[in-house]
C-alpha cells in the first residue's frame, strides 16, 4: 500500500499535490471575499436601477405588485438612499427579523473583506444585513440595502467547490507534467547510474564495466565523474593487490627453494668449521650466523606469503653487535665503491628487539643507503649512531647520497610504488617500516635532499617492551 510512496517519483508527485493545494488555498481566500464583494456590490447596483422607477415618478409612488417585483429581481428587502442629510426609503418590504450586522463597502480593509466573507461562509444563520455602499454615480448619494446572507452563503459554497475542482484540475496536470518531466530527467539517470554500480558490484575488476559521464545535467555529471573516479581507482587497487598477490606466491615458492639450497650450504659451511686456517676460522662464524639468517628469512618469507610478517621474538639485543655484524658484511663492497661506514653506539646500549628482524632493518637501510651513493660513483658516508631518548633508544642512519626521488617520497614505505633508486621495487623501506611498527616503534624520514638523506628509528624503553 505504502510502496509508491517510498520511491522518488511517489513522492514527488504527492509533494507536488499537496504544495499545489496549499498555493490554491492562499488564492481561495482573497477570491472568495473578492466574489462576496462583487455580490453585495451587484446587489448595491440592481437596487439602484429599482429605484430609478420611483425617480422618474414624482410622486414617488409605485404599485405595491411592481414594488415587489423590483425587490425580488435585486434579491434585497428594502432600498434606501440618501442624499447630503436626507434619508429616503425608496423601496421597503416587511423585514423577517432584526438586521445583525451592517457592512459599509466604501471603507472595508482587503483584512476586512476577508474576515467578512469567511464569517459568512462559515456561518450557519440566516441573518439580515444591511450593506451600504455607493450608487454607480454618486451625485452626493449614497445607498444601503438590506437583504438575506443566505442566498450569499450558498453562491459562495458554489464558486468555492467551482474552485476547488479547478484547483484540483489543476494540481493532477501539473503533478503529472512534472512527473513526466522529472522521470526523463532525474529518476531515469539515477537508475542509470545505479544500475552502473549493480554491473560493477557483480564484476569490479573489468575496467569495461566503469561508468562513462553522459548526463548533461551539473550535478548528476558530477556524480557520474565522482563515480567512475572511484571506480577506476578501485579496479587499479585490486589489479595492484591481485599483481602483489601473485609476487607473494612466486616470491614464498623462490623461498622455498632458496631454502633448500642455503640448507646445504649451511652444512657445507659447518665442515669449514673446523678447519684449522686462520682466515677460516675467522670467518666460518661469520658465514654461519649469515646463512642461519637467511634460512629464518626463507622461513618467514614463506609465512608471510601466507599471512603477515610474524611478530618479533622479543629479547635483550646488543644494538652495537646487531649494527657492527650489517656494516661488516657490507664493508666487502664498500671498499670498492669509496663508501666509508661510521658507526657510534655505546657498547653497552642494548634494546629489547628481536634480533633477525633487527638486523634486516638495518641491512636494508644501510643497502638503500650504499646503493644511491655507489650510483654518484663519487664516493661518500653512510654514518648509523644511536643514543637513548625521552621515547626510548633512537637510532640515526645518515647518508651523504643524492636523496630520495620525488616519486619515492610520495609513496613512501609503500611497496612496489616507488622505489629509492631505478629499478628499485621500494620493498627495503617497506619492509623496514614494518618490522619497527611490529616492535611498537616507528621509522622517520627525517630530511633527504642533494646532500644526502637521514632516517631515524625509534624503539620504545626497556620497561614499555617489557611490559
Amino acid at each position: 500500500m505504502g510502496r509508491p510512496f517510498k520511491s522518488l517519483t511517489g513522492r514527488f508527485v504527492v509533494l507536488t499535490v499537496i504544495f499545489v493545494m496549499i498555493a490554491e488555498v492562499l488564492i481561495f481566500v482573497p477570491s472568495v471575499a473578492r466574489f462576496r464583494l462583487d455580490y453585495l456590490q451587484s446587489r448595491l447596483d440592481l437596487a439602484q436601477i429599482a429605484s430609478l422607477a420611483l425617480l422618474a415618478d414624482d410622486d414617488l409612488m409605485v404599485d405595491p405588485g411592481l414594488e415587489r417585483e423590483l425587490l425580488d429581481n435585486a434579491e434585497v428587502l428594502n432600498v434606501v438612499l440618501r442624499r447630503d442629510s436626507m434619508r429616503q426609503l425608496m423601496l421597503n418590504s416587511e423585514l423577517p427579523s432584526m438586521v445583525k450586522q451592517s457592512y459599509d463597502l466604501r471603507t472595508a480593509n482587503f483584512a476586512a473583506l476577508i474576515r467578512d466573507a469567511l464569517t459568512v461562509l462559515f456561518s450557519p444563520e440566516d441573518r439580515i444585513v444591511r450593506v451600504i455602499g455607493e450608487p454607480v454615480s454618486g451625485d452626493g448619494m449614497k445607498i444601503e440595502v438590506t437583504l438575506r446572507e443566505a442566498p450569499l452563503r450558498r453562491a459562495m459554497v458554489d464558486y468555492g467547490v467551482g474552485i476547488f475542482w479547478l484547483s484540483l484540475g489543476i494540481s493532477v496536470m501539473t503533478a503529472t507534467l512534472l512527473l513526466i518531466a522529472v522521470r526523463s530527467v532525474m529518476v531515469l539517470p539515477i537508475k542509470r547510474v545505479v544500475s552502473h554500480m549493480t554491473d560493477y558490484r557483480d564484476d569490479p575488476e573489468d575496467a569495461r564495466r566503469i561508468i562513462r559521464p553522459t548526463s548533461k545535467i551539473t550535478e548528476l555529471r558530477e556524480a557520474e565523474v565522482a563515480l567512475a573516479d572511484l571506480q577506476t581507482q578501485l579496479t587499479g587497487s585490486l589489479r595492484h593487490k591481485e599483481r602483489l598477490a601473485g609476487v607473494g606466491g612466486a616470491v614464498s615458492r623462490i623461498s622455498h627453494d632458496l631454502r633448500n639450497i642455503l640448507t646445504t650450504a649451511q652444512l657445507l659451511a659447518d665442515r669449514r668449521d673446523t678447519s684449522r686456517d686462520p682466515a677460516v676460522a675467522r670467518v666460518a662464524p661469520k658465514l654461519l650466523g649469515s646463512l642461519d639468517r637467511a634460512i629464518n628469512l626463507c622461513e618467514r618469507t614463506l609465512a608471510f606469503g601466507k599471512a603477515e610478517e610474524p611478530p618479533p621474538v622479543l629479547g635483550p639485543q646488543p644494538l652495537m653487535r646487531i649494527v657492527s655484524d650489517v656494516l661488516e658484511g657490507d664493508r666487502l663492497q664498500t671498499a670498492e665503491d669509496g663508501v666509508r661506514l661510521i658507526m657510534d653506539i655505546p657498547e653497552t646500549l642494548e634494546v629489547i628487539a628481536d634480533g633477525d628482524q633487527l638486523y634486516r632493518v638495518f641491512s636494508n637501510l644501510i643497502r638503500n643507503a650504499h646503493q644511491a651513493i655507489a650510483a654518484t660513483g663519487k664516493g661518500g658516508e653512510i654514518r648509523v649512531a644511536a643514543g637513548l631518548g625521552p621515547e626510548g633508544c633512537v637510532v640515526e642512519i645518515a647518508d651523504t647520497g643524492p636523496g630520495l626521488p620525488q616519486k619515492a617520497i610520495d609513496h613512501l614505505f609503500q611497496p612496489f610504488q616507488g622505489g629509492a633508486r631505478r629499478g628499485g621495487t621500494g620493498l627495503g623501506l617497506a619492509i623496514a617500516a614494518e618490522l619497527i611498527k611490529g616492535h611498537g616503534g616507528r621509522l622517520d624520514l627525517v630530511e633527504t635532499s642533494a646532500k644526502g638523506t637521514r632516517f631515524v628509528i625509534i624503539l620504545p624503553n626497556r620497561r614499555d617492551m617489557a611490559a
